[in-house]
């Protein structure tokens, strides 16, 4: 599996984190999803497209934590569109068919809908 597998004794995850129950009570495992998302900078007219295990989490950081980076000229960033994949390797796939001018435009359409 390319997702992170914890066992679930003592093991603490914010509640946001997109995780499923996999196995028997003797076996419990938590996978971790992943989040690919859609950020819209309604100030700048701008979007970011990225993927994630933890959706708050990084939001927040989009918004508040970060320092440095192309995102922090842009603040603040709503989610706009989210999709979840059971593997990182689908998650990266699928955030760089968005980042394509086709994907993209895509994305424009939704924002242009809301």
């Amino acid at each position: 599996l390319d997702g992170l597998i914890t066992r679930r004794s003592g093991v603490r995850s914010s509640p946001s984190q997109q995780m499923k129950s996999v196995g028997n009570s003797l076996t419990d495992f938590l996978i971790v999803m992943f989040t690919v998302y859609v950020l819209y900078s309604k100030s700048f007219e701008k979007i970011y497209i990225g993927y994630t295990s933890d959706l708050s989490q990084r939001l927040l950081s989009h918004n508040e934590l970060s320092k440095k980076g192309w995102t922090i000229k842009f603040r603040p960033w709503i989610v706009v569109h989210t999709e979840i994949f059971e593997t990182k390797a689908e998650a990266m796939l699928r955030e760089k068919q968005l980042k394509t001018a086709k994907g993209r435009e895509w994305v424009w359409s939704i924002i242009s809908k809301a």
